[in-house]
């Protein structure tokens, strides 16, 4: 069975463009897997947040004035 050389290429150049897809997706989701740790580590490790006192470096632009419940 002798296949015509330029299809063979056009398979070659296809499994190469997914094998290539395949690697990036992997990078892909292994990246998304440690920024989702780093996240939850950073969460678990800080304590929550009190109302009105930012947890940032940044001073905010304007006073926070508190505002009744209705």
């Amino acid at each position: 069975m002798f296949l015509h050389p330029d299809l063979m290429l056009a398979l070659a150049n296809e499994r190469h463009r997914e094998l290539i897809a395949e690697a990036d997706r992997g990078r892909l989701l292994a990246s998304a897997r440690l920024t989702r740790r780093a996240r939850r580590a950073g969460r678990a490790g800080k304590a929550s947040a009190v109302r009105g006192q930012p947890t940032g470096t940044l001073a905010s632009c304007e006073p926070s004035a508190v505002v009744p419940a209705r």
